[in-house]
């Protein structure tokens, strides 16, 4: 028994007799160390109160217009930018089926 307890810390708390008495009824009726069930009662009540994790209040405020951000998203983050300042390239668009395929490039001999 001591090892299941070892990990935990005694705390008094104070409760109206008639708490005290329905808790003692119902950890009989359950089988269970009213211990247990305060134990319970609380790690519920303050999971319960936890402030939700919320996404910001513009999260899925704007429509881009495309279906394909997601597949897309470094070539769209990136599209305008360039390492250290330098200017773009000048780069041919491809089709979006032709982004599907892998660019083969031919070796010269």
């Amino acid at each position: 028994m001591y090892a299941s307890i070892c990990h935990m810390k005694r705390t008094t708390i104070f409760v109206p007799e008639a708490l005290e008495r329905d808790l003692q009824l119902y950890a009989i009726r359950e089988g269970r160390a009213a211990a247990s069930i305060v134990r319970e009662a609380v790690a519920e009540y303050i999971a319960r109160r936890q402030p939700a994790l919320r996404l910001p209040s513009f999260t899925g405020a704007f429509d881009s217009g495309r279906s394909d951000t997601a597949e897309r998203h470094e070539e769209l983050l990136f599209e305008h930018l360039s390492p250290h300042g330098d200017e773009l390239p000048a780069t041919k668009k491809r089709s979006r089926a032709a982004r599907s395929k892998p660019v083969r490039r031919h070796r010269r001999r």
